[in-house]
């Protein structure tokens, strides 16, 4: 396989195969809306032609699913940043942080507070 893509050859076969690709796409597209549109809806069927232009347009409406995590990284990208630099923090650093953690959050988080802290309240 590597070599058929360090070869001449590709410029054939990867057209030809992706020209495959669009016209089984555009078949199934087409045999799943005859299949279920007309009876469940009412609407007209489609031909083949009209349904590659109705997959290239859901495409570009869309999205072509570029926006993925890549190379393993998750969704969050800084989520292992911030827990490394909290690991990093003193005790009495962390209490702030709590602390403004608990602030900003509106109270919401009484149960984290002590039970001094309700009586001075």
């Amino acid at each position: 396989m590597k070599k058929l893509f360090k070869s001449k050859i590709r410029f054939v076969v990867i057209p030809i195969v992706a020209l495959a690709f669009v016209f089984l796409v555009g078949y199934v597209v087409m045999t799943l809306w005859n299949y279920t549109l007309p009876a469940l809806l009412g609407v007209k069927t489609i031909t083949l032609w009209q349904a590659m232009a109705l997959f290239f347009l859901c495409k570009i409406l869309f999205g072509f699913g570029g926006s993925g995590p890549k190379k393993g990284r998750s969704h969050w990208k800084g989520g292992r940043a911030m827990h490394g630099a909290f690991d990093q923090m003193d005790e009495a650093d962390k209490s702030r942080f709590g602390a403004y953690m608990r602030w900003k959050s509106c109270g919401w988080n009484d149960t984290a507070d002590t039970s001094e802290e309700k009586e001075d309240r």
